[in-house]
């Protein structure tokens, strides 16, 4: 019986993930019926190969077993299992005991030869001989003493282990998939910024060329991902004025996400950001820097796109004939078009759309935040980015789904590798806990990876309005640190941008989404310094990379939270603590499981906080922080956790 294996999701419907360079753990439950011995390998394979290949699984403990293999390449890899009954390990085992009762006799090693020459003639060369002469031994009339010397013998159990009689092996009845992914999947800081509002020139549509220079000011923040919201022409028919007013001005320039014009659609560059010679050097620029591009992809068309006057099949007509335009009642967006993907030619539109993907793919952009995936078929998802990934395996897939659970769940399982969560929303200490929790045990972590977002352009959360300051450092220091990947909306959130358009909103004043907007970089209240500060923790700790290890500790008190990441070889050890109030100071003890952290409870061993600088010499469990929000609500620890002499101990104090 093979039951119970892990990494599975959904019975293997779909693919767990993982990244280049993981080395994979593989458990199942395994056994049979009676006392007979067991024995089992894993089959692995990359997609593309046609030979398996093997490890042995080893007993872990109440029949639970484990095996293991490297994933050396990006793409999609396949593993199954095999088992069978080990007669010659069950031999094996009870002569042993029959050995240290004294009850072995020449039968017991006649059984014994009798598997090995049956072993001799499934194995071919020296080690067929071998095995032969080892049979030859144990049917022989030698002393029982070197009988026992050769059947217990590290060789001949290796020499059977070689040949194994897996006639009638048990086969799991499914293969299985992991895609991997390169590492930037699961460890990333995002940075999005509106290229049209990037101009020198107060008030100036901005150019991609003038987005380039903003590239060096993303790399001194420490982000390895830009992100461009859409970059098409912006259609003019039904065009939103400023903050969402549905009459647009003389001058305005509306909605990026209302893509296409007489001017070209969704592989077209609007032309007052620039040409897509412009683009490329863009993302070269980018490049250089070590930084990744990421370009938004929004299927939804503005009523002047091209696509409508061509294809009015992929829409859905009102009774009056007019092409229906998105809605989210009360909500009224007479811009936008959704498609049908239910069309009759629904074939044509999907093709189409995965079109697009590699037409931005060969202008060297690989990774792709895609606008409100929930509302698009589930099918096309998986049929479309299961196509791109097997051409360029090295695709990332953000999804932009503030929705019900499941939906975000299925999105992921279909093949978006990271998804925006409901972060913006969990500012209690039960929030955050019990959310993350959720995200980063099993079975939910081993498909979705979450990327944890303060703010977007469509998000500017009641904590921010009110919080001053201290909401936003708390927001970005738990974003940075409880996710591996995790974005900022700039420059309105370093410039502590605050104003909703009206009172119980989440919409910005004066939102970018409809208007150019001039930002002062160089503000002295800009959180920037802080921001390259704990990006630059992030690189420089591996436990700030992963979201597997993370750990909430014990503080007795609910305006503070606590926790700790550590590296994937246990070595780096990161203590988060955050004051979760934005107004007032808060104090309390933590407690810590010494013994699982690594840290030796008879000995002293330092907090070193990467935000100050500070080192602070800790000694057993539970130890006082104090936090205040009017100076920085925050402590990023590493932990040293050996103190080898009186220098080291006057150095830390």
């Amino acid at each position: 019986m093979i039951e119970s294996v892990s990494p599975e999701v959904d019975c293997g419907r779909f693919p767990a993930k993982r990244i280049i360079g993981d080395v994979v753990s593989v458990e199942a439950d395994i056994f049979a019926d009676g006392h007979d011995s067991i024995a089992a390998v894993l089959l692995y394979r990359q997609e593309d190969e046609s030979t398996w290949q093997e490890a042995p699984f080893s007993a872990l403990v109440n029949d639970r077993w484990v095996s293991e293999f490297l994933v050396s390449r990006i793409g999609r890899y396949r593993y199954t299992i095999h088992a069978w009954i080990d007669h010659f390990e069950t031999w094996r085992r009870d002569l042993m005991k029959r050995i240290q009762a004294g009850q072995d006799s020449s039968i017991d090693y006649q059984i014994g030869a009798n598997l090995v020459v049956a072993a001799a003639m499934r194995a071919t060369g020296d080690r067929s001989s071998w095995l032969t002469q080892a049979a030859d031994l144990l049917g022989s009339a030698r002393d029982l003493a070197e009988k026992r010397n050769v059947a217990t013998g590290e060789q001949l159990q290796i020499g059977m282990s070689q040949a194994p009689d897996r006639s009638l092996a048990t086969s799991l009845d499914r293969e299985l998939e992991i895609v991997v992914d390169p590492p930037h999947a699961r460890f990333s800081a995002w940075y999005e910024f509106f290229p049209r509002s990037t101009s020198s020139v107060p008030g100036a549509h901005g150019t991609l060329k003038d987005a380039l220079t903003r590239l060096d000011y993303a790399k001194e923040l420490g982000f390895d991902v830009v992100y461009l919201p859409p970059i098409h022409p912006i259609g003019a028919q039904f065009r939103k004025g400023k903050n969402n007013s549905t009459v647009a001005a003389p001058g305005d320039v509306g909605s990026p996400w209302a893509i296409g014009s007489v001017e070209g659609g969704h592989k077209s560059i609007h032309p007052s950001l620039g040409t897509i010679d412009d683009l490329r050097a863009f993302v070269y620029r980018a490049s250089e820097l070590g930084i990744r591009t990421a370009l938004d992809v929004a299927f939804q068309v503005s009523p002047d796109h091209p696509y409508v006057a061509a294809h009015q099949e992929w829409f859905i007509k009102r009774p009056d004939g007019t092409v229906q335009y998105a809605e989210n009642p009360p909500k009224k967006y007479q811009d936008i078009y959704p498609f049908d993907f239910e069309s009759s030619s629904w074939r044509e539109l999907w093709e189409e759309l995965q079109s697009v993907f590699d037409y931005w793919l060969e202008q060297g952009v690989s990774i792709f935040r895609v606008d409100n995936p929930h509302t698009k078929s589930f099918a096309f998802w998986e049929w479309a980015i299961s196509g791109i990934k097997k051409r360029h395996p090295e695709t990332i897939f953000l999804a932009e789904a503030f929705t019900r659970p499941k939906i975000m769940y299925r999105l992921a399982k279909l093949g978006f590798s990271q998804s925006y969560t409901y972060f913006p929303w969990r500012n209690t200490k039960w929030d955050i806990t019990s959310y993350l929790a959720e995200l980063t045990k099993p079975p939910v972590r081993e498909f979705f990876r979450p990327s944890q977002w303060p703010n977007t352009p469509d998000i500017l959360t009641e904590f921010l309005q009110t919080g001053g300051r201290a909401a936003f450092l708390i927001r970005f220091i738990l974003a940075a640190t409880l996710g591996a990947n995790y974005g900022i909306y700039g420059p309105a959130f370093e410039l502590l941008e605050v104003r909703p358009v009206r009172a119980g909103s989440e919409e910005y004043l004066d939102s970018e989404k409809y208007q150019i907007r001039d930002w002062d970089l160089n503000s002295d209240g800009s959180l920037r310094d802080l921001i390259a500060i704990v990006n630059r923790a992030r690189r420089d700790n591996p436990a700030l990379q992963n979201d597997w290890t993370l750990d909430f500790q014990r503080i007795d008190n609910d305006q503070l939270i606590c926790y700790t990441k550590r590296s994937l070889d246990g070595i780096n050890l990161v203590l988060v603590v955050v004051n979760l109030d934005p107004h007032y100071k808060q104090s309390g003890f933590v407690d810590l499981p010494l013994d699982k952290l690594g840290i030796d409870p008879s000995r002293p061993f330092q907090a070193h906080d990467l935000l100050t600088g500070a080192r602070y010499l800790w000694s057993g469990p539970r130890n006082y922080v104090e936090l205040d929000p009017a100076s920085i609500p925050a402590h990023l620890f590493v932990i040293r956790r050996h103190i080898r002499s009186e220098v080291d101990f006057d150095y830390f104090l």
